[in-house]
C-alpha cells in the first residue's frame, strides 16, 4: 500500500470521522470529508485525483448506495469501501453488487481498516 494517497471520507457521525482521520493520517497526503452522499458526489467530481472513498451506507439526505451509484456514472475505477453497521451475509452481497469494491463493518479497528485498504492495491 502506497503512502501519500488522497482519501474521501463520507460519514455523518463526527466521532467516526475523527477516528478515521487519526488512523489514516500517516497514510494520506490529503483527506477530504463529506457528511452525506450529495456532498460526496460533488467532491468526487471536483477531485479526480482521489485514490479511495470510504462511504458510509446510512446517511441523511442521500445514502451511500445512491451516492456510489452516481459516482460510478462518472468514475468506474475509483475504489469505494462501504462502511456499515449492517453487515449480515446477505448485506455483503447487496453491498458488493451495488458498486462497492469492499466493505468494513462498524465498529472497526485500525488493523482491519488498513488491511481492507491494502487489499485494494492502491
Amino acid at each position: 500500500m502506497k503512502k501519500g494517497i488522497k482519501i474521501l471520507i463520507v460519514e455523518d457521525e463526527e466521532d467516526v470521522t475523527f477516528y478515521l482521520s487519526i488512523v489514516l493520517k500517516e497514510l494520506c497526503r490529503d483527506i477530504l470529508f463529506a457528511k452525506n452522499g450529495a456532498d460526496a458526489i460533488e467532491l468526487a467530481q471536483k477531485n479526480a485525483d482521489i485514490d479511495l472513498i470510504l462511504m458510509d451506507i446510512n446517511m441523511p439526505e442521500m445514502d451511500g448506495f445512491e451516492a456510489t451509484k452516481r459516482i460510478r456514472e462518472f468514475n468506474k475505477n475509483i475504489p469505494i469501501i462501504a462502511q456499515t453497521a449492517y453487515a449480515l451475509s446477505h448485506d455483503k452481497e447487496k453491498i458488493l453488487a451495488s458498486g462497492f469494491d469492499n466493505y468494513i463493518s462498524k465498529p472497526f479497528n485500525k488493523n482491519t481498516l488498513l488491511e481492507t485498504i491494502k487489499s485494494l492495491n492502491i
